[in-house]
């Protein structure tokens, strides 16, 4: 089974929503170290906290193709 977070789509998805780091890790309600490690590759957290980040940009309006990886908001094209 697939990751349920690419750290590739994690930071599309912030830049989609404009979000910082932190923007993120509150919403998620985790570590910014932990974004931050998991965006740059340093480590993976564990399955429930990947599902806690995307949840949180699910919420927030950014939707994510499975067969393709895209990211982008609700309601827009492309």
């Amino acid at each position: 089974m697939p990751l349920p977070l690419t750290p590739a789509q994690c930071r599309t998805a912030r830049n989609v929503l404009s979000w910082t780091l932190d923007d993120l890790a509150h919403a998620a309600g985790i570590s910014i170290f932990t974004v931050r490690d998991f965006e740059g590759a340093k480590r993976t957290p564990d399955r429930p906290t990947l599902v806690l980040m995307r949840r949180a940009f699910e919420g927030a309006g950014v939707k994510f193709c499975e067969r393709s990886g895209d990211v982008r908001l609700a309601g827009s094209r492309g």
